[in-house]
């Protein structure tokens, strides 16, 4: 009998609070794509500082973002290509990169950010600079080490709470209290 290995797309990845990875302690991790080669995903409750209208104001210099876009926060998705964004929505629209990861998209093409801006695009998105990205096997590893939990990806955790939030109730959907664990490494 040959057993299949267990891939994580469209799961979030809980960090551990003794993360000592400045790029992903405390950090909720939504998995685009895992598979044999390896894994690509998007830190999703990390505001960057930037928000929509700075990223429209280089986009399309000659026009100026409409003002409810300076509500819209633009996360540190992860330290791979930090200047590529990645739009999470669920799916149904299409721009002209989007891929569907099933209930979501991502979607990479700068026409998915100014029907955002301009009022026709998806109701429920969360837009990223950059991406998490890790080798063949070695999200397997960090798992065994115990860097990571994993659960199902949820979109209302994903799109309705506020990032601070999202890694919290990420944990509390596996019941697990992430205050009430260890930083600390070390055996009983």
């Amino acid at each position: 009998m040959t057993t299949h290995p267990s891939y994580l797309k469209h799961h979030f990845l809980i960090a551990m609070p003794h993360m000592a990875d400045p790029n992903f302690g405390h950090t909720l991790i939504y998995l685009v794509e895992h598979n044999a080669e390896g894994a690509m995903g998007l830190v999703v409750n990390r505001p960057s500082g930037l928000n929509l209208a700075d990223v429209l104001e280089q986009l399309r210099p000659d026009q100026m973002p409409p003002v409810t876009c300076r509500e819209v926060p633009i996360y540190t998705g992860g330290p791979v290509q930090t200047d590529r964004g990645f739009v999470l929505h669920p799916a149904g629209s299409h721009y002209q990169a989007t891929l569907t990861l099933g209930s979501l998209s991502l979607s990479t093409s700068q026409d998915s950010l100014f029907a955002i801006a301009d009022g026709r695009g998806p109701q429920r998105f969360l837009v990223a600079l950059g991406y998490a990205g890790w080798e063949a096997g070695q999200i397997e590893a960090e798992i065994a080490e115990n860097a990571w939990l994993s659960c199902p990806a949820d979109p209302d955790i994903l799109f309705d709470l506020p990032a601070g939030e999202r890694l919290d109730a990420a944990a509390a959907s596996l019941g697990v209290n992430l205050g009430l664990l260890s930083s600390q490494v070390g055996h009983a």
